[in-house]
C-alpha cells in the first residue's frame, strides 16, 4: 500500500480528534499537537479546520452515493440490492471509524458543502427507500412501512462506527452475513 501523504494523514489524524472530541472542540493546535508540529505547519497543507471536515465527511458520503448508484441500477433483486448495501455500510465504516463518526456527528458544520451533502444524503436515501418499496411491490419484501424498514436498517447501520472498534477480531464479512441475517431476513417473506 502506498505510504500516505502530510495531507492523508492531516485529515486522518483530524478525522479521529473529531470523532473523539467532536468538530467544534478541535483546534488546529490540537491537530498540529497530535502530529508533533506546529499550527502553522498545518497551513502549509491545508486551508482551515472546514476543508478537514469538507474532506473527511464528503469524500465518505460520495463513496456511499456511488456505491448505491451501483446497487440501485443493478438488475439484481430488491434483497439482494438490500444485502448490497449492508456490505457497503459495513466496508466503508469497517476501513473508516473516524469519519463514520463525522458524518454522523459533524456534518451540520459543514459551511460552503451543507447543501452539496444534503442532497448526496437525500438521493442515498430516496435509492434506498425505492428499492425497498420495488420490493414490496414484488413481493420480495413484507408489506410494511418502507419508510420505517429504511429507518429501522439506517439506524443499525449508521451507527457502526461504534461498534466496530470495540471488536478486535472483527471479520467484515461475517459481519455483513449477520446483518444480512437480522436485518434482511425479517422483512423478507
Amino acid at each position: 500500500m502506498k505510504p500516505k501523504t502530510r495531507k492523508q494523514q492531516i485529515i486522518s489524524t483530524a478525522a479521529t480528534l473529531f470523532k473523539d472530541k467532536g468538530y467544534s472542540a478541535v483546534t488546529m493546535r490540537d491537530i498540529a499537537t497530535q502530529m508533533g508540529f506546529k499550527a502553522a505547519s498545518l497551513y502549509n497543507h491545508i486551508d482551515s479546520k472546514q476543508e478537514l471536515l469538507k474532506a473527511v465527511v464528503i469524500a465518505i458520503a460520495e463513496a456511499f452515493t456511488q456505491g448505491m448508484d451501483t446497487i440501485s441500477t443493478s438488475s439484481e433483486s430488491s434483497i439482494s440490492k438490500l444485502k448490497s448495501i449492508v456490505a457497503l455500510h459495513v466496508n466503508i465504516t469497517a476501513n473508516n471509524t473516524y469519519g463514520m463518526a463525522s458524518l454522523n456527528n459533524d456534518w451540520m458544520h459543514l459551511e460552503g458543502d451543507l447543501d452539496y451533502y444534503l442532497k448526496l444524503r437525500q438521493g442515498y436515501e430516496a435509492n434506498f427507500l425505492d428499492i425497498i418499496t420495488q420490493g414490496i411491490a414484488a413481493q420480495e419484501i413484507k408489506d410494511s412501512n418502507p419508510e420505517i424498514i429504511m429507518f429501522s436498517m439506517l439506524t443499525t447501520l449508521q451507527s457502526l462506527y461504534l461498534w466496530i472498534p470495540k471488536k478486535e477480531q472483527l471479520n467484515a464479512n461475517d459481519l455483513v452475513n449477520n446483518l444480512n441475517q437480522v436485518l434482511i431476513e425479517g422483512i423478507n417473506i
